[in-house]
């Protein structure tokens, strides 16, 4: 995709609005080679993910998966944000309200610049007490004693498990801000998990401009106002380029309001 791919109206939008929302999934991520569960080799491909990622797989051997999520930390400290995720830090100093609702746990969007980011599925760099939610601040040792709150209850990753709902408040934030939304864009996202899916889908019922960043089309394109077709790390930094043009033509005086 090139600049004049993008469409001219979409600019225009993007240039009106002051309330926008970058809703951001696995699909950023790998483009700056976040492992996914089951990386090539190692012995985590002979277990299943709902086994280490639930609350039953903690309870029967916590041991076991706060190996595999130290082993999870330790890969993910190698990888860093993409052009994608710096290209919408660098939207958000543009808009007056501009949000970021990730379904990724990797961290990646506020080491990139992002401030304000509902993180739906939590963030593997956290930890909390198991029993009281409370932050645990303190570095876990993997080779220690599993630590304990001061309530008495485990310490696990500030994620969520299959089979656990989503953060209450994060959740709901999200709603109330894709109801807000006079863009939307949805990068990077299979369009299928819910409840994230029906972010967008409540955005352009209230009228907000719907646009999608994917590689492939998903069940969102039908929908969409405007698809861009590629990597987010390609295609978001264009759209920041045409974006910020268009901005100092208007300053320069050299277009319309």
């Amino acid at each position: 995709m090139t600049i004049n791919e993008i469409p001219q109206s979409l600019i225009d939008r993007l240039r009106r609005a002051r309330r926008v929302v970058f809703a951001t999934g696995a699909g950023i991520s790998a483009e700056s080679g976040v492992p996914t569960f089951r990386g090539e080799g190692g012995i985590w491909n002979k277990m299943r993910p709902e086994e280490l990622a639930s609350v039953d797989g903690f309870m029967r051997n916590p041991n076991l998966v706060w190996e595999w999520y130290q082993h999870r930390r330790d890969l993910m400290s190698k990888v860093a944000p993409n052009p994608g995720h710096h290209a919408i830090a660098a939207f958000e100093k543009h808009f007056p309200d501009a949000v970021v609702i990730t379904q990724n746990i990797d961290g990646l969007h506020r080491r990139a610049g992002s401030t304000r980011i509902l993180e739906l599925h939590g963030n593997i760099s956290r930890n909390k007490c198991f029993d009281c939610g409370r932050l645990y601040e303190r570095e876990i040792d993997p080779d220690a004693e599993l630590p304990h709150c001061g309530c008495g209850g485990m310490i696990r990753p500030d994620v969520v498990w299959f089979g656990e709902m989503l953060p209450h408040d994060i959740l709901q934030a999200a709603f109330e801000a894709s109801e807000a939304a006079e863009v939307f864009l949805s990068v990077g996202t299979s369009a299928v998990v819910q409840p994230a899916a029906s972010l967008p889908l409540v955005a352009a019922r209230r009228g907000a401009c719907l646009v999608e960043v994917n590689v492939e089309p998903t069940p969102l394109t039908p929908v969409a106002d405007v698809f861009l077709q590629g990597k987010s790390g390609e295609i978001l930094p264009l759209l920041l380029e045409r974006f910020e043009a268009r901005k100092r033509q208007i300053v320069a005086g050299d277009g319309t309001t």
